[in-house]
């Protein structure tokens, strides 16, 4: 996914005679690919940290409840055992714990495929094509892309559009490891989820993830698997 500079706007009006103001961000609209593998039958999505969400974990940490008598006194005498190690030790824990910032893994998510409408030149198709090669590695015409369905994504903040597209490639069709582009600031890991646990994966709450990804799968689910004869572990 290409970065772009989101613009926040403030803009002001009347609703029943009452002067109300929003902020929004003007954003790029973008493109979704659900991938499916059809040599070993299963999902191709995206791993990768978003800042927004670890600092929403963050917060959530910050506004817990004060903890318990028992879990100070534990707390306690932790910290005198850990009185004996090293000074330089000692040092580093005390830093650490003052900081109470959750572990990195708090900001990741799971995710489809997806990239900005930032190119004017080239169709959503041809955008999404290069998100699949870039992201994920394999290489997939853009005619063998199958529209799925578009809808507002955001619309509290950016009402921008997303369109989802649906791709089945093979191992043939693996050029790259993928992993996106680094000099664009992509960190990112693809993950495969087989078929057969899609849906428990769906429903999994304990697995942080978007929302395309959970409508992405009913909608195969609903649409493809009739096709394929095969379940979904529904």
């Amino acid at each position: 996914m290409h970065s772009s500079i989101a613009e926040m706007i403030a803009r002001a009006f009347f609703k029943n005679g009452t002067k109300k103001s929003w902020d929004f961000m003007r954003t790029h609209d973008s493109v979704s690919v659900l991938i499916f593998n059809t040599s070993s039958h299963c999902f191709v999505l995206v791993k990768q940290f978003r800042p927004a969400v670890y600092m929403c974990e963050w917060e959530r940490i910050k506004t817990q409840p004060p903890q318990s008598a028992e879990k100070i006194e534990e707390g306690a005498a932790e910290a005198a055992a850990a009185a004996s190690e090293s000074q330089e030790g000692q040092s580093a824990s005390e830093e650490e714990s003052s900081s109470q910032w959750p572990p990195a893994t708090a900001g990741i998510t799971y995710e489809l495929c997806a990239g900005l409408v930032d190119k004017p030149d080239l169709s959503l198709e041809e955008i999404a094509r290069q998100e699949v090669l870039e992201e994920c590695g394999y290489d997939v015409p853009a005619s063998k892309l199958k529209r799925i369905t578009s809808y507002r994504s955001g619309v509290g903040v950016t009402g921008s559009k997303q369109t989802m597209f649906y791709a089945e490639v093979s191992d043939d069709n693996c050029v790259s490891a993928g992993g996106g582009e680094p000099r664009e600031g992509e960190l990112i890991e693809v993950v495969k989820v087989p078929l057969h646990e899609a849906m428990t994966f769906a429903y999994d709450e304990r697995i942080p993830k978007t929302m395309g990804v959970i409508f992405s799968f009913i909608w195969f689910h609903n649409n493809m698997s009739p096709k394929y004869k095969i379940s979904t572990n529904v």
